[in-house]
């Protein structure tokens, strides 16, 4: 019984609330007579909105991290408190570096 190629994105959603593989979902979508254009199609979306949420937070990571390291080169160059100088030049950019850093993973991988 073939159906029509609309994708019900209700159905992914509790998909990827319960963490199901791939595998698994073509294996429900088999079972449930969807032809192997629809189950490709599933699919892609499936892989698509698994990995949304993973993208949004890689960047809002490295936009955190991009804020903190304007900050840190702000307080460096204007030295408001001198006694913290080298915790903000050496710290807060370490820490910048660091949030870029696995915002950039989020995103690449």
């Amino acid at each position: 019984m073939p159906y029509d190629t609309t994708i019900d994105t209700n159905i992914l959603q509790k998909w990827i609330a319960a963490k199901m593989e791939p595998k698994a979902v073509e294996e429900a979508l088999l079972a449930s007579g969807y032809d192997e254009t629809a189950i490709n199609s599933h699919l892609n979306e499936y892989r698509r909105l698994k990995n949304a949420k993973r993208l949004f937070e890689g960047f809002v990571c490295m936009g955190v991290g991009a804020f903190l390291g304007f900050i840190s080169c702000v307080l460096t160059l204007i030295n408001a408190v001198p006694a913290l100088y080298a915790i903000i030049l050496y710290g807060l950019t370490s820490l910048a570096i660091l949030v870029i850093l696995v915002g950039l993973y989020f995103v690449f991988e």
